[in-house]
């Protein structure tokens, strides 16, 4: 295994070591293809924003400031491409939030019983076949309820709770000042605890 910094693998890559750039593709996938399924809410759209964004990263490798982290590169590429499809797909449509997800791995609460903390259930994984009902049907409710929120908040959610940036990759990957997304992030938590409250109430009376 590849055991050389992002930054050097991409520097690596721009010399002509072409099989640097699938190393930085094998190390992101996971992570970068979960952010993109919770910001678009649908698998083949996640699949081909990742092409793209490896492909805009193949494009621009020459351009890019080796003075700074690969990741939150990556990743600001990665979102102005979801934007970019989220915003022809409402011009066409809606999003289809009753497309069948058969699963995720779901949080349990880890206090004897009072049910997943917010975090726990944000780090539900892209649904694989085979997973269990209960966890299928909660991870369409999570991510019924992200993608209820308006794509700014949703996306700093996903950065900051699944990903698990800093307050500054934050800034950097969506290119706002730190202040915007501590406010952006308070407003996230507030908006998606209301809509997972609301979900959850409707299930118990259903």
């Amino acid at each position: 295994m590849d055991q050389r910094p992002d930054e050097e693998v991409l520097a690596a890559y721009r010399t002509g070591e072409t099989g640097a750039l699938e190393v930085l593709v094998r190390r992101h996938h996971d992570d970068l293809m979960r952010f993109l399924f919770r910001l678009i809410g649908d698998r083949a759209g996640a699949e081909d924003v990742f092409q793209e964004t490896f492909l805009q990263i193949h494009n621009s490798a020459d351009a890019f400031d080796a003075s700074r982290r690969f990741k939150p590169w990556l990743f600001t590429i990665a979102a102005n491409k979801a934007r970019d499809l989220l915003r022809k797909n409402s011009r066409r449509r809606t999003l289809d939030l009753s497309a069948p997800i058969s699963g995720g791995r779901g949080g349990g609460g880890g206090d004897g019983g009072a049910g997943p903390t917010f975090v726990d259930l944000m780090k539900v994984d892209v649904p694989q076949p085979g997973d269990a009902l209960t966890a299928a049907e909660q991870e369409r409710k999570v991510q019924q309820a992200v993608l209820d929120m308006p794509p700014t908040l949703r996306e700093v959610l996903l950065l900051a709770y699944f990903q698990k940036l800093s307050y500054n990759q934050i800034a950097e990957t969506l290119q706002i000042p730190l202040g915007t997304v501590k406010s952006r992030l308070h407003a996230a938590v507030a908006t998606f605890a209301k809509k997972w409250q609301a979900s959850s109430s409707e299930a118990s009376t259903s």
